[in-house]
């Protein structure tokens, strides 16, 4: 039997017709043709009329024009054709949700992003926020590269002092949490509202901005069976190198030389043969190294690179199958998705299996419609993650002992870093097992043509549940005899229910108003609780839990719940399609917040002018789309403790244990210890930003484009300040206090071009400028995030998160510009020089001044496409300009005794400044931290400006379908894509691999993808 085959030749029939504006009936001309699966042709003439000649019937035509939508049509048995494409200026009338309701696109005068789900698809990363980094101005998202995809979302900047992450909407339903618990080709439809006149419907949750996603659901009158998979390999690329074993014991020598102290009276396997010159000058002869660390020779003296043995081949597979069908009484759809990232360090994983089942059934002459949106994830996700030990152990420590069964661990004068292969092995049974219920059901009922009634109730329940296994160890020095078992679980049920009232009218397509007044109900209740016990006589997972352990017992638990209630309105009015107002009211009430101020109110406003509408724009005959917008609103914050309002007091027997019945013996009665004050008139953290912006698409998307400027001023910022000990018991109290600014523009271009039958381009390009400023603290925290009280320098005018420290000037060169410097302790030829900046020649921390601004001053991305036939070809570069970055890594690449003097180090180290490398920048190599060279400076505080190439992808598709038996494809699509593909820039400042993560956590893979994407 021939499972793959190709329809056989036919008779040659001649096929005519007409390419026209599906919503003007006027012809296109020079319309693109193209047989799907060959290379046959033609374009439409001055008439729009078009005349192929093809073999066979019922084959599959690509119908394209610059500035409307492809087309896919397959021609049956007819002889003519009338293809009517969907103009750009049409696809304006594509309707997205924005909140509790649905907008045409040109009707939205709030700053939204709707997001090209290609973008999302495109990368290997099994998180959708992951995948939008720099694809969407305004939206700034940084990562790492963890199997689970971990992903960090801020829009339109850093707004509080408190939880800056967005509010997520799915199917209706108000999440936190991120998204790499949703399969991302379960969405249908992405919308980001950044601006309060775009997200103030959603009211004290908004203020940093909300994502709204609307999954899948079946089409009416289709059935469809899609098929998607993709395998990944992951390399480590970023790689820091270490020092080797002889390296090693070149720079300890050198380091306990410096010190003048004996490098053989370490009880390590060197022997250092050494002598002076005539000069003073320490020579070193010969090392030699001994064949094991240890007398009784279990520990071979090896050469281990240690990032080598933890780290691997990473492999990510993901699978994706769906149903989906629907007919004039309703629609459904089913789902099945399977994601699993074994990570580049080995043992480390992520997988995800999740099941989505959405339907919705059309009653009662569509007059009732009652719908459900269900998916089921289930997540496992475990491994450790040594990398710090990775940079730490010493590179002469076996990672078995001799005999193989071993552990490999320190001797003698080594540091007491663990062995990072011993903890991934005893660490990788531990795994965290998460399961999520996430989805809604509604009904909607229409009560006359004019007025819908709709109530949504939705659930988010979440349940975790950890084994953590300890087991005993011998590695080197280190040892545990004691095992342990560690069980923790927990529950959180979040429940929204949600009644709208829903109002249009139309009069004379003249005057459009759409009204929408709801209530809604949030509750959320969360439980945790674990228990933990001691010595088991076996280390057997089957045997290992609390019941079997003979040794010590601990148990705790803590659980909290708070509640919303909200009341909100928005109406929305159009004038002849040209003058758009937008107006919103929420009222919210939080269980969070004091009596006196449970509630508060959101307003907002916008309006549009859709300048293409006027009659002096259309005769110029130039733009598609020219759209004026402004809007103003307030949004809110209630992100702080369950319990902020209320005095707290907790068991604590150490300090309130009291022998109050004078027994003289036993376990003494317990009292309580009051933590926390309460405030009754704490109230919402509050937003108000203004934005103005402008939409544009000129001849046929020629070129298109979004600009957004806004002032974003946040008050009433939520805090818990530090308190002064003389305070006593209870000083804690939420309060708030400070405020905080922010500005922004946001820039969006874009061309489509088609070349001719066969070839299109496609380019796009955005910018996004943020300014940030902090306005106001109160006087208890005025000094807690930077700056010096003492000389009145505090963060106040400044940017949150600024580094604040010394200057450093260089390196002493020689003895005399030791001698001509000022006083500064530690000073000596070799070491970092810090500039005087007050003048008195005393180098103090009254020489600390502003360093460094951690927030870029604009990030880009750039999409580049090109198509020609069935082939694709796109790549995507990234950037972020202008950033400060703390670069942590450099106290183990530049410093001997910095930090745990006798870790191993970066091999940068090997180049440090010495008699004999005059022209190194790296301070010299020395046994004591005498000039304390691990505060921060200027030297730590480096240009983390960087351009990425991000992904680039290599796609054919098969549009006329390939039999399988006795069906056939509707459609196929094979690519192949690389993501981090490298980093194209970075700046000469910048003395690390990875400026994106200065501070080394999971490194950022270089990720190769093959994938198939098949519709049935």
């Amino acid at each position: 039997m021939v499972l793959f085959s190709v329809a056989g030749f036919a008779q040659q029939v001649t096929l005519q017709g007409r390419v026209t504006n599906s919503s003007t009936d006027v012809p296109i001309v020079g319309a693109s043709l193209v047989v799907s699966g060959t290379e046959q042709a033609t374009q439409t003439n001055e008439n729009g009329e078009f005349t192929l000649l093809l073999t066979g019937n019922n084959v599959s035509l690509e119908v394209s024009y610059v500035g409307y939508e492809t087309q896919t049509v397959a021609t049956g048995n007819t002889r003519f054709m009338e293809i009517r494409l969907v103009s750009v200026e049409q696809g304006l009338e594509e309707v997205v949700v924005t909140g509790y309701q649905t907008e045409r696109k040109k009707d939205i005068t709030g700053a939204v992003s709707v997001v090209n789900l290609k973008d999302i698809n495109q990368q290997a990363t099994g998180n959708a926020m992951k995948s939008l980094q720099g694809k969407v101005p305004g939206v700034y998202i940084t990562s790492n590269g963890s199997p689970r995809g971990a992903a960090t979302v801020r829009i339109r900047g850093i707004g509080t002092l408190n939880n800056n992450d967005p509010l997520y909407i799915i199917d209706g339903v108000p999440t936190k949490a991120g998204l790499h618990t949703i399969n991302q080709l379960d969405i249908e439809s992405m919308q980001v509202l950044k601006d309060a006149s775009a997200a103030s419907i959603y009211g004290s949750r908004a203020a940093n901005g909300v994502i709204i996603i609307t999954t899948k659901r079946g089409k009416k009158d289709e059935a469809q069976v899609d098929f998607n998979s993709y395998v990944s390999a992951s390399s480590f690329v970023t790689k820091l190198k270490m020092l080797n074993t002889q390296q090693y014991a070149e720079v300890l020598w050198r380091a306990q030389i410096s010190g003048n102290a004996d490098p053989n009276a370490l009880n390590l396997p060197f022997q250092f043969d050494y002598h002076q010159d005539g000069g003073g000058k320490q020579i070193l002869d010969n090392i030699t190294i001994k064949d094991f660390l240890d007398p009784a020779m279990t520990l071979k003296t090896s050469n281990t690179d240690w990032f080598d043995e933890i780290t691997q081949t990473g492999i990510t597979q993901n699978y994706d199958a769906s149903v989906s069908k629907g007919n004039a009484y309703g629609t459904s759809l089913f789902s099945l998705g399977y994601f699993k990232n074994d990570g580049l360090v080995k043992e480390s994983s992520f997988a995800r299996t999740s099941l989505r089942f959405n339907s919705d059934y059309n009653l009662f002459d569509n007059h009732l419609k009652l719908g459900e949106n269900f998916s089921i994830v289930h997540l496992n996700e475990g491994g450790s993650v040594p990398l710090n030990e990775a940079i730490q152990a010493a590179p002469m420590i076996p990672v078995r002992t001799a005999d193989g069964l071993g552990w490999g661990g320190p001797f003698g004068s080594m540091n007491d870093r663990h062995n990072p292969v011993r903890i991934i092995e005893d660490n990788k049974q531990n795994r965290d097992l998460y399961v999520r219920l996430l989805g809604n059901i509604y009904g909607e009922l229409k009560v006359f043509d004019l007025l819908t009634y709709r109530s949504n109730f939705g659930l988010d329940y979440g349940q975790d549940y950890i084994r953590n296994w300890q087991k005993s160890y011998v590695s080197g020095y280190l040892e545990n005899p004691l095992n342990k078992v560690t069980m923790r679980q927990w529950h959180d049920l979040k429940t929204t229910w949600t009644n709208t009232l829903h109002f249009t009218k139309h009069i004379k397509d003249v005057h459009n108003i759409d009204a929408l007044v709801g209530i809604e109900l949030f509750n959320s209740r969360y439980a945790t609780f674990f228990g933990s016990r001691e010595d088991y006589v076996t280390e057997n997972p089957e045997f290992m839990y609390l019941e079997s352990g003979t040794g010590q017992k601990d148990n705790d638990g803590s659980g909290s719940r708070y509640s919303l209630l909200s009341y909100f309105g928005k109406v929305n009015y159009t004038f002849k399609d040209r003058y758009l107002a937008s107006a919103t009211l929420r009222y919210d009430g939080s269980s969070r917040f004091g009596e006196n101020y449970k509630f508060g109110v959101f307003p907002a406003f916008s309006l549009g002018w859709r300048i293409n509408e006027e009659r002096f724009v259309k005769e110029l005959g130039l733009f598609d789309e020219l759209k004026l917008r402004y809007g103003w609103g307030i949004t809110g914050n209630q992100e702080i403790d369950n319990h902020a309002i209320f005095d707290i007091y907790s068991v604590d027997y150490n300090t309130t244990a009291y022998d109050i019945s004078g027994a003289g013996s036993g376990t003494l009665p317990s009292g309580y210890v009051q933590t926390q004050t309460g405030n009754k008139n704490l109230k919402w953290e509050s937003t108000i930003q203004s934005n103005i912006g402008l939409d544009f698409s000129v001849k046929n998307q020629l070129v298109y484009g979004t600009i957004d400027y806004y002032v974003k001023d946040t008050e009433d910022i939520l805090l818990k300040p530090g308190y002064l000990a003389v305070y006593g018991e209870g000083g804690g109290r939420w309060l708030n206090g400070a405020s905080m600014q922010n500005k922004g523009l946001e820039i969006a271009f874009g061309n489509r071009t088609q070349v001719n039958n066969a070839l299109s381009f496609n380019a796009s390009v955005n910018f996004d400028f943020v300014r940030n400023k902090v306005t106001y603290l109160p006087d208890e925290v005025v000094n807690s995030y930077g700056g010096d009280a003492r000389v009145e320098e505090n963060i106040l005018g400044r940017t949150l998160g600024s580094y604040y420290g010394y200057v450093a000037d260089g390196l002493f060169r020689s003895q005399e510009e030791v001698d001509a410097h000022g006083a500064q302790q530690g000073k000596a030829v070799g070491r970092i020089r810090y500039r005087d900046l007050d003048g008195n020649n005393i180098i103090n921390d009254y020489d600390r001044t502003w360093i460094g601004v951690p927030l870029p001053d604009f990030t880009y991305g750039l999409n580049l496409g090109i198509n020609y036939k069935q082939f694709d070809l796109s790549l995507f570069i990234q950037g972020v300009s202008g950033i400060d970055v703390h670069n942590e890594i450099k106290v183990w690449t530049d410093f001997w005794s910095v930090t745990n003097v006798m870790s191993n180090k970066g091999a940068r180290l090997y180049d440090a400044w010495s008699i004999d490398n005059p022209t190194s920048d790296i301070p010299a190599i020395s046994l004591i931290n005498a000039n304390d060279e691990g505060r921060l400076s200027t030297y730590l505080i480096e240009n983390g400006s960087y351009m990425k190439l991000r992904n680039i992808q290599l796609a054919y598709n098969l549009n006329e379908g390939i039999n399988l038996g006795k069906y056939k494809t509707k459609s196929a699509r094979f690519y192949v894509n690389v993501d981090n593909a490298g980093i194209l820039y970075k700046n000469k400042g910048f003395t690390g691999i990875d400026p994106e993560s200065p501070a080394f956590g999971y490194p950022n893979p270089l990720v190769m993808t093959a994938g198939i994407n098949i519709k049935l």
